[in-house]
């Protein structure tokens, strides 16, 4: 006879990983990196630490699991109206309005500062979050080369992080406020050195 016991168990395992996963989320927004323990994320889930023990190694990757899967689908392409500039202000803009959402930044800091410690976090990091966002803009950008409205002289990539390098060094450091200002002068000085020459007459 077919086992009836087998769907239960996988819609509890996932009931249990998504109970942790939001218990994560809300206690590091509550205490902060350095007090969240896996004790903690186990009592506001109603598990035992046995089972996120058999899902994750440590408190990091069960915060960068449960950072992860609130992504939305679709966030891997940037739009393209014909104006490079447009669509970098406006992904920029929407960009500086969720790095200051409390919700957004609590497990985003904590994240980097389990990366400081935890190689296999900072790859996961890395390949799920850092990669993906500024693989995007050099999409992007790449096609605004391909329309000529960027200089093929310049490595895509390198364009990329010159915008994005200076944001997050911004919002991680808090030396200045983030602001939509600031990410539209961003993308101003990055196109005013990544436009095609113009030859002298």
């Amino acid at each position: 006879m077919p086992d009836k016991t087998a769907p239960d168990a996988a819609r509890r395992s996932q009931r249990s990983r998504q109970a942790i996963c939001e218990a994560a989320l809300s206690l590091v927004g509550e205490t902060g990196y350095d007090k969240l323990t896996i004790e903690g994320i186990a009592a506001r889930a109603g598990v035992g630490k046995q089972t996120i023990y058999r899902w994750w190694p440590s408190k990091g990757a069960v915060l960068l699991d449960a950072f992860t899967e609130t992504m939305e689908a679709g966030e891997g392409t940037l739009p393209d109206t014909g104006d490079l500039a447009t669509d970098l202000k406006a992904v920029l803009r929407a960009t500086v309005d969720e790095f200051n959402d409390p919700a957004f930044q609590a497990p985003y800091r904590a994240l980097y500062v389990a990366m400081v410690n935890d190689s296999e976090v900072s790859a996961g990091f890395t390949s799920k979050v850092m990669e993906p966002g500024t693989q995007a803009y050099v999409d992007r950008i790449r096609a605004a080369q391909d329309a000529g409205e960027v200089s093929e002289d310049f490595d895509p990539r390198l364009a990329a992080e010159l915008i994005l390098g200076p944001f997050a060094q911004r919002w991680l450091l808090r030396s200045q406020p983030l602001t939509h200002e600031f990410a539209d002068s961003l993308v101003d000085m990055a196109l005013t050195g990544l436009r095609p020459r113009i030859p002298r007459a």
